[in-house]
């Protein structure tokens, strides 16, 4: 199986636990929980900032001495609703529990200090369209760089419709060469619906010294360390995918691939 592809470690706890030390980068961490009501979930953030996705389900949220009370209402994440998040600065902690079945996400990235623990959405972020034919999928921006939520993580949700692509034309961002390109490293956290479906994802170098394509499952994380990363959803099978994604500079630019920029120039005109 590839390094890339992250399979859950089970069925209810913390069943992701993505590091930079595990991933083998410097930037992004991803975690995941699936807890039943009454089930708990706690951390300290040390030197790291996180956003808090509540992915499905409700739960109590405390974080840096505040009580932010019950959060969620999308129990399924197919409903294809903003989300209720929870930006937590570094130097601090957070604490769930969870009040119906839940499934909590936790994005971060390193933190510079300064910000105050603070809930995003749903208001202010809006389900778009983007792309056409059967390149259209539909965002939820959590805190890409438009919005001034965090010092280094950008996350973002997309919902790709049965016998869609996202991610496409295929474009890479792993060059630290602003304003032409940003180095960000990036998780995909799959789901699909149903939930015994697959999504295809590759994840290519133009040189060639990285070429992986992946059969991914509900539930898994495909590590994006470098290089271009399309994903198609297959007919009958709904594809949803949390990305996360920091660097040095907390702004998304990239290039699409020669080979395949024809499409962006196109459907530009």
């Amino acid at each position: 199986m590839s390094k890339l592809l992250v399979k859950p470690t089970g069925t209810t706890g913390k069943v992701h636990e993505i590091t930079p030390e595990s991933a083998g980068w410097g930037y992004v961490g991803f975690g995941l929980y699936r807890l039943a009501p009454g089930e708990t979930a706690a951390e300290a953030t040390g030197d790291r900032e996180a956003i808090l996705v509540l992915v499905e389900g409700k739960a109590r949220l405390r974080a840096a001495g505040q009580d932010f009370g019950e959060m969620g209402d999308r129990m399924d994440v197919f409903e294809r609703t903003p989300p209720h998040c929870l930006y937590v600065p570094n130097g601090s902690d957070w604490a769930a529990e969870a009040t119906t079945d839940c499934v909590l996400a936790v994005c971060t990235a390193p933190g510079e200090g300064g910000r105050e623990a603070a809930g995003i959405g749903p208001a202010g972020i809006e389900t778009e369209p983007r792309g056409q034919g059967t390149n259209t999928r539909y965002i939820n921006n959590i805190g890409m760089e438009g919005r001034d939520v965090a010092d280094s993580l950008l996350v973002t949700e997309v919902f790709t419709p049965s016998g869609h692509w996202s991610s496409w034309p295929a474009h890479r961002h792993d060059e630290d060469d602003y304003p032409n390109m940003t180095y960000l490293e990036e998780t995909y956290y799959h789901r699909l619906n149903p939930a015994q479906g697959f999504g295809i994802q590759r994840v290519w170098t133009e040189d060639g010294s990285l070429d992986e394509t992946m059969a991914v499952s509900d539930g898994d994380v495909v590590l994006v360390p470098k290089g271009h990363h399309p994903c198609g959803a297959p007919y009958g099978y709904d594809m949803y995918y949390l990305n996360v994604m920091a660097g040095p500079l907390r702004k998304w630019r990239f290039k699409n691939h020669p080979d395949h920029d024809w499409i962006a120039q196109r459907d530009a005109g």
